[in-house]
């Protein structure tokens, strides 16, 4: 799958390079940048994502509970103690330490 995958994210890259390479306002402006006595490099990127359509299909006939039961569970916040050197070192940076914590809200 991974080949298949790579092969594809290569062929639309080198689509889309061509597509830009051949577009008329794309050479107009390099032409405008070399006229004015520059040389331009063009560098695009792309973030292409692939998602197996079986894994969506399946995921597509789950019930709510189910899909529910699925999501990923949120991180819960770990609590910590402040030491006293903490503390010293927050205060030489300005960082008050002994302020009371509130309640976030998610």
């Amino acid at each position: 799958m991974d080949d298949v995958v790579n092969r594809i994210a290569k062929e639309l890259s080198d689509a889309i390079a061509a597509a830009v390479a051949e577009d008329a306002r794309v050479e107009a402006c390099r032409e405008r940048a070399r006229a004015a006595g520059f040389e331009m490099k063009v560098s695009l990127e792309a973030i292409i994502g692939f998602v197996n359509r079986t894994q969506t299909a399946a995921l597509a006939r789950t019930t709510p509970a189910q899909q529910k039961a699925l999501a990923p569970v949120p991180q819960q916040r770990r609590q910590f103690e402040i030491s006293a050197n903490d503390k010293r070192f927050l205060r030489s940076l300005r960082i008050a330490a002994d302020e009371t914590q509130e309640k976030e809200v998610e």
